[in-house]
């Protein structure tokens, strides 16, 4: 009897009930679809449940993953996006569909360097661009798609916590470098896709050129923040050395080979975005220990959400495999004889649905290792398995009818959210869905695939 499938099945059961049906929040339904999982272990349930507490305690990925909540968080409130999006504005905003290609651009910066949600992508970028896209033309169903559409870049680009996530769950498997360079180009693939669509929609909509007070001139905007540019070297310096010429050539040496082992891009990342963005907000940072501690107890809720969800997450999936789901898996498809396209399709439709109504870090908690285990079983590659996971479950923002990021979007612009939901299932939902499959089977290449 396959006990960890059918307890896998129950975790999910729990955590989309008492989130969706309920409507409480995702950290109360992690702890509850904990306990139902646990219940599975029997008379074994005292000693799973503390093996899964020690082994999440002693998880890297789970304090990363607080660190890239607080890293957004800083970003945010020192100002420091707000200066990227003035100054891409400057740079495109005058173009034909110009507060469209801002909202994607902004999307992608906020996705490199913040790593937020997908529903807080789309409330940082399109309070700006919506309203500006909708007095310059646009359809407001057609504005609030496209910044729903774009919020995806929150997790399609990383760094982001449904990327740690996966890479806890992958292990020994995959590094950090390889999923942080794979994630990256297929990111990167989303991006190009949107700025396409983006010219579609100014031709078929026969949008014209952008003006109006959002646009600052390109020096005054500079000035302003034209530091803020320094915080992509938070992901830069990491990346340059722990992956390429540079990082061969330290590794090389007698004295720092050691200490380049050692080092892990999702620690650093997070600490040097936000060293970059003080020194960028220097002025704009509290001057008293009442100010600071206004500064972090302000993101306090996102902290305990998060901290609660990723560990009972963790410990959920640490019963999971002590009921011996990676058996049960192999179990399952030995006994299938499908072909791999359709079964990267089938779990990349589970995580998709899953998607819609939570977010893409309760989506990978849920369901990402059991569809990880599925695809190395079926002899899909594991960083290729990681990455296509994580490109499916980037659809989160654009899945109705109950992504946070639709109802955003619809408020910023006016639209009726169920306006939306045909438009972004065919322009948002589907290619991208389709570019997971196809990353999954190695037709669309990534670094280290």
């Amino acid at each position: 009897m396959p006990v960890a499938l059918i307890a896998l099945v129950a975790f999910i059961a729990t955590i989309v009930t008492w989130n969706v049906v309920v409507k409480r929040n995702m950290a109360e339904a992690m702890i509850l679809g904990f306990l139902v999982t646990l219940a599975f272990a029997g008379f074994n349930a005292p000693e799973y449940a503390v093996t899964a507490v020690v082994e999440a305690s002693e998880n890297q990925v789970l304090y990363a993953a607080v660190a890239f909540v607080f890293m957004t968080h800083f970003v945010e409130r020192t100002g420091v996006i707000d200066r990227l999006i003035a100054i891409l504005s400057s740079l495109f905003g005058k173009l034909p569909g110009g507060p469209a290609i801002v909202d994607t651009l902004a999307s992608g910066a906020m996705g490199a360097v913040a790593g937020g949600s997908n529903t807080g992508n789309a409330a940082s970028s399109g309070a700006i661009t919506g309203p500006w896209m909708v007095r310059t033309g646009w359809k407001r169903s057609r504005a609030a798609t496209v910044i729903a559409g774009n919020a995806g870049l929150g997790t399609a680009l990383p760094p982001s916590a449904s990327m740690v996530i996966m890479i806890g769950f992958a292990g020994t498997l995959v590094t950090t470098s390889e999923v942080y360079l794979a994630l990256l180009v297929a990111g990167i693939y989303q991006f190009v896709f949107r700025m396409g669509l983006i010219g579609w929609f100014v031709k078929r909509d026969k949008i014209t050129a952008a003006s109006g007070p959002e646009i600052l001139p390109w020096r005054s905007a500079m000035k302003r923040g034209g530091t803020s540019t320094l915080i992509f070297l938070g992901a830069i310096i990491p990346i340059a050395i722990s992956v390429g010429p540079l990082a061969d050539a330290l590794k090389a040496s007698p004295v720092l080979s050691e200490a380049m082992g050692s080092i892990s891009l999702i620690v650093w990342i997070p600490v040097l975005i936000m060293f970059f963005a003080a020194l960028v907000a220097w002025k704009d940072l509290p001057r008293s220990p009442r100010g600071w501690w206004d500064l972090i107890t302000s993101g306090a809720p996102k902290f305990y959400t998060i901290v609660a969800l990723l560990f009972f997450a963790v410990v959920a999936s640490e019963v999971l495999a002590e009921l011996g789901l990676a058996e049960d898996v192999d179990n399952l498809l030995s006994g299938v004889d499908i072909p791999l396209w359709l079964l990267v399709t089938f779990i990349g439709l589970l995580i998709v649905l899953v998607a819609g109504p939570l977010s893409s870090t309760a989506t990978l908690t849920a369901v990402g290792q059991v569809s990880l285990f599925t695809l190395i079983a079926a002899g899909i590659d594991p960083l290729l398995a990681v990455i296509a996971i994580l490109v499916f479950a980037s659809t989160e923002g654009a899945s109705p009818p109950a992504s946070g990021a639709i109802f955003v979007a619809s408020g910023l612009t006016g639209a009726k959210p169920e306006s939306t939901f045909v438009p972004l299932i065919i322009y948002y939902v589907v290619p991208f869905f389709a570019l997971g499959v196809l990353i999954a089977l190695g037709i669309v290449p990534v670094p280290g695939g």
